[in-house]
């Protein structure tokens, strides 16, 4: 063969390399995608710019999901190069306009139970799963009708979220997972570069009462000098545990005036218990009257004084009774978990393979064994601020947006303990208590303060979205716009849709109480 001819062919095939890789630099920033609308045909939607990144994340196939004309994504975020620390998310579009709406994390608490298993698939998200998991049901209150809405599991251990590094176990705990939350919100807008500097809110609920707030005062200290300014405008916690020492006394009071039990038991806690000192644990005569309040209340279901007990089938563990059968000294900490009964039909979905796969959790092969709640991180959770009350006079100050909300009858973390903090507080009134209204009805009490606005569901347990799915929805937009609530039934409204009837056993967490 003739050598001229040889090092021509050498070049043409080095020209054509160079071309295929400048194209394959394009098609990483101009991807080809499927119509969303899972189940549908025809139709392909070109991604571009910012977009691009996050592709590998968009969820296309999810099992029984219904039809839907926004797109979700869902996926790891690494936090920690170097101990192999990863949180999962899961992310909805806004139903509309997504380009004009906010962007909200929402948090669940625990410590260590799934804002994916619960919030978004329980609560508040698009998808609703049931005691058939083999379909999705669509969520018609779902609050990304107001917002993008961000799910996310944290800390590492809970959920999908993982470490590689056997230590972390004994490091988590408040401040610990309020940064790797900072970390990955660092890392989330990175990949979705058209949030940055996007109206970005925290809600959250139960033990994200301490949660939210500590996220938010960990992003305006860091915005000062952060090269990715996140725009935090406000935030939002219902039932949230707030302050230790009025928390455990609205729980005893409510119990009290809720007949639950008795004025010699109340007595003997009134007379015996320090709240405010750690050293009232150590007393017996404390510790037996708060004993016979979860005694009694473990008779019916605390998170929902007047619905009915769900009883577990024979496939589910009953951690409150492994958590009362334990003796010696209580520990003075609940953990948030959920009834059994819809416990079970979130682990089944998740457990799946093919759920594991569409969500990127995992290969669809090697699975990971996902859990509601994660007992092992509660029992070593390693600090837990006893309040965040001065982090909410830092964000008062800081002109931020803080709206708490309370299910009237939750005896877990019950309106008068909400009182109770917040009355700590001593803030200004500015608009007096009053009724607040939806679809003509009153929903709840309200009042408002310099730089705090609280409001009450009549007739909800601890997780408000799950009885009062419609005017929670109200509410989130509410609190969105800066707006009062409707004080009379000649006030307009955002929403006129009446919440449905509610034909199952309310999702209300599960009470745990540790004694080591």
């Amino acid at each position: 063969m003739d050598f001229t001819k040889v090092v021509l062919k050498l070049l043409v095939l080095f020209a054509t390399l160079l071309f295929l890789e400048a194209v394959a630099i394009s098609a990483r920033r101009t991807l080809i995608r499927p119509n969303v609308n899972n189940n549908s045909t025809g139709g392909e939607e070109v991604v571009t710019g910012s977009f691009a990144i996050a592709h590998e994340d968009l969820v296309t196939d999810l099992p029984g999901q219904p039809v839907v004309s926004f797109r979700h994504y869902a996926g790891y975020v690494t936090v920690n190069q170097q101990q192999g620390r990863a949180l999962f998310y899961w992310f909805f579009e806004a139903s509309s306009h997504p380009d004009q709406k906010p962007l909200v994390l929402w948090l669940n608490g625990g410590p260590g139970c799934s804002s994916v298993g619960y919030g978004a698939t329980q609560e508040i998200g698009p998808f609703l799963v049931d005691s058939n998991d083999r379909e999705l049901k669509i969520n018609p209150f779902s609050w990304n009708k107001e917002a993008n809405m961000l799910f996310l599991e944290s800390p590492v251990g809970v959920g999908f979220s993982y470490t590689n590094s056997s230590s972390d176990s004994d490091n988590i705990g408040d401040e610990f997972t309020a940064n790797d939350a900072y970390e990955f919100l660092q890392s989330w807008f990175l990949k979705f570069p058209t949030y940055q500097g996007r109206a970005f809110y925290i809600a959250g609920e139960s033990y994200a009462g301490k949660y939210v707030p500590e996220l938010a005062e960990l992003i305006h200290d860091r915005n000062q000098n952060s090269s990715l300014y996140i725009q935090l405008k406000g935030i939002l916690m219902g039932n949230p545990e707030t302050s230790d020492p009025d928390d455990w006394r609205g729980l005893v009071d409510y119990a009290w005036s809720h007949a639950v039990v008795s004025d010699e038991t109340h007595k003997i806690i009134k007379n015996t218990c320090d709240f405010d000192s750690n050293e009232t644990w150590s007393n017996p005569n404390c510790t037996e009257g708060v004993d016979e309040v979860l005694r009694q209340y473990k008779e019916i279901d605390i998170y929902s004084l007047y619905t009915s007990v769900c009883m577990p089938n024979s496939t589910s563990s009953s951690s409150i009774d492994v958590m009362f059968k334990a003796n010696s000294k209580m520990m003075p900490r609940i953990m948030g978990g959920y009834d059994p009964c819809l416990d079970d039909y979130a682990k089944k979905f998740y457990n799946r393979p093919d759920v594991q796969k569409a969500l990127h959790a995992s290969d669809g092969l090697v699975l990971r064994n996902w859990s509601i709640c994660n007992l092992t991180i509660f029992g070593n959770w390693s600090d837990s601020k006893p309040t965040v009350l001065p982090i909410y006079k830092k964000l008062i100050n800081a002109g931020l947006r803080i709206w708490v909300y309370s299910g009237d009858t939750d005896g877990r973390v019950p309106v008068l303990s909400t009182r109770y903090s917040l009355n700590a507080l001593r803030l200004p009134i500015t608009k007096s208590w009053r009724p607040w209204y939806h679809e003509k009805q009153v929903s709840g009490w309200y009042q408002e303060y310099k730089g705090l606005t609280f409001a009450t569901f009549r007739g909800a347990g601890h997780a408000v979205p799950i009885f009062t799915p419609s005017s929670s929805l109200a509410l989130f937009s509410y609190f969105l716009q800066g707006e009062s609530p409707p004080s009379s039934q000649r006030d307009k409204e955002s929403y006129t849709v009446i919440d449905p009837p509610i034909y199952f056993t309310p999702s209300v967490e599960r009470v745990f109480f540790l004694k080591v």
